[in-house]
């Protein structure tokens, strides 16, 4: 019931306004003083882990530069011959594309293709597999490439911005479909396509590319299609852009890529780990 009634009080709420001012407070510079006291709240409140982050955390200028931190060398290794999550994240759902329909929680589905903004792409990766890949506050922001390939295009794709957490998930129709997001499309060195779709939330300042200026939250609310004529190689664990704040990432895999294997909804996954199978490993 409380979910619910969050759902409808955002209903009426202006959510790009409220993200931009939530992302424009996050980028005010912090006294240097204060910012190991500011950032450490933030740790305790939603349980980060500020000794995996690559510097001190007075090293960090604003919440921004913190909830985008890169981390100590070696902590997330990338596991070989294999499909890798992109991010740390909690499993929000997993499956096989079957009739263009992804599971968005229990008792809902959507739809792979508008997710996608593309029928033709969608064909793509019918009988594939998928995963949902909740970040929360407390996660490393940091997206990066599940196999190394071609990134061939990144579209932006304007909508709403509903929370993407539990609650949202159970209460909001077609939620990931219907909140703006960037699709980027991956030809694995290895064979086949993987789509790599970063969806944008509530209060997430911006979703941006590391490759690309694209991003998310923005004030042009039409869709932008990036196609590469000389498409970005990116090698498996590459960084691929970041959430400025939690949201979610989707992975779906074409069958002539691999497949994702039989991950638990509510498991745990790190950046680097492996979560699948190429169709011919290196």
């Amino acid at each position: 019931m409380l979910g619910r009634l969050l759902i409808l009080l955002l209903s009426v709420l202006p959510k790009h306004a409220l993200s931009r001012g939530a992302g424009w407070l996050a980028t005010r510079p912090i006294p240097k003083p204060w910012r190991a006291r500011v950032h450490g709240a933030y740790c305790r409140v939603f349980g980060a882990r500020p000794e995996e982050a690559a510097l001190p955390l007075e090293e960090y200028p604003t919440l921004n530069a913190f909830f985008t931190r890169t981390l100590r060398p070696g902590l997330r290794p990338v596991a070989a011959g294999a499909i890798v999550s992109p991010v740390d994240a909690t499993v929000g759902a997993y499956g096989t594309v079957r009739d263009d329909t992804l599971v968005q929680a229990k008792g809902r589905s959507y739809s792979l293709a508008a997710l996608l903004g593309s029928r033709e792409l969608a064909d793509r990766f019918e009988g594939g597999t998928y995963a949902t890949l909740y970040l929360s506050p407390k996660d490393y922001h940091r997206i990066h490439a599940p196999l190394s390939g071609d990134v061939t295009a990144a579209t932006y794709i304007p909508g709403e911005l509903w929370p993407v957490n539990v609650a949202a998930v159970a209460n909001v129709a077609d939620l990931f479909a219907a909140n703006e997001r960037i699709v980027v499309e991956l030809d694995a060195a290895s064979g086949g396509r993987l789509a790599v779709v970063a969806v944008g939330a509530t209060m997430v300042g911006m979703t941006r590319l590391a490759f690309d200026d694209l991003h998310t939250n923005a004030r042009r609310r039409e869709v932008q299609r990036h196609h590469y004529d000389r498409p970005v190689r990116l090698e498996v664990g590459a960084a691929l852009g970041h959430f400025e704040f939690g949201s979610t990432v989707i992975l779906v895999c074409s069958p002539e890529a691999g497949a994702i294997e039989d991950l638990a909804t509510g498991a745990s996954v790190r950046m680097g780990e492996r979560i699948g199978s190429p169709s011919h490993p290196a």
